[in-house]
């Protein structure tokens, strides 16, 4: 038969116990807690970087006016079926940007299983014959995407094969900084080098403009001397203007 005094002293040693084990538990729940936390990192890691379960599986494509998303696609080559965490974005975006129609491209990840790639394509703002077919050019100068038939609402630019990127480039300028009302009047642009860029109007008559360079003040002077009757007028420099 159990006296009280056993009994006490078996629920003394159950609660001696107890406390014990609290207390270790209190210095290893520190070390249970890490261990549990590596385990997540480490199985979200295996997910994300090496299992096939976030993989890439299509490719979005915005921003495009003229280029057709397949295209895009093609030159983007992104590795469908690799985990999209390890998928090289820049790589990406510079083979996209490769096309001459391009301007900037953007590319991120869309998960869980999408490239997307948004792109700025370059405006047009002239159209230039260089003796191989008719090109685009943007307001930097750089030619891109080709034409039949020159669109209406372009200026026709006319340069050698030679001639260098940075006169292309002024010409670009040119055209750009004109005002509407000047703009509407012309119908090519001739360019020889940086300086010596002139505008053919739809009258028939030439203007010397020479490069980009004040071309506000150019502007305003050929106002006054398209009264005048004159074949070539020059306002490469503004302030002695010329005509014959």
């Amino acid at each position: 038969m159990t006296t009280t005094d056993e009994k006490t002293v078996t629920i003394a040693g159950r609660d001696f116990a107890r406390r014990r084990w609290v207390q270790r538990f209190r210095r290893l729940r520190p070390l249970l807690y890490a261990a549990l936390a590596l385990l997540l990192v480490g199985s979200s890691v295996w997910l994300v970087f090496f299992s096939s379960v976030v993989t890439v599986r299509s490719v979005s494509v915005s921003g495009n006016q003229t280029l057709t998303p397949a295209r895009i696609e093609k030159v983007a080559k992104a590795p469908i079926g690799k985990p999209l965490a390890r998928v090289d974005l820049a790589a990406i975006q510079a083979r996209v940007e490769t096309l001459s129609a391009v301007k900037s491209a953007s590319v991120s990840r869309a998960w869980p299983h999408t490239v997307a790639i948004d792109i700025t394509e370059r405006t047009p703002v002239a159209v230039v014959d260089r003796g191989a077919g008719l090109q685009a050019v943007d307001e930097d100068g750089v030619l891109f995407g080709s034409y039949a038939q020159r669109p209406e609402d372009l200026p026709l630019v006319h340069t050698a094969s030679d001639v260098k990127a940075e006169a292309l480039a002024e010409a670009a300028r040119v055209v750009t900084s004109l005002r509407p009302d000047i703009a509407a009047k012309v119908d090519s642009v001739d360019v020889e080098t940086v300086d010596r860029i002139s505008l053919h109007l739809t009258g028939g008559r030439t203007v010397r403009w020479g490069s980009a360079d004040e071309s506000a003040e150019k502007a305003e002077v050929l106002a006054v001397l398209l009264a005048r009757r004159a074949d070539t007028i020059d306002v490469s420099v503004p302030a002695r203007p010329t005509t014959r």
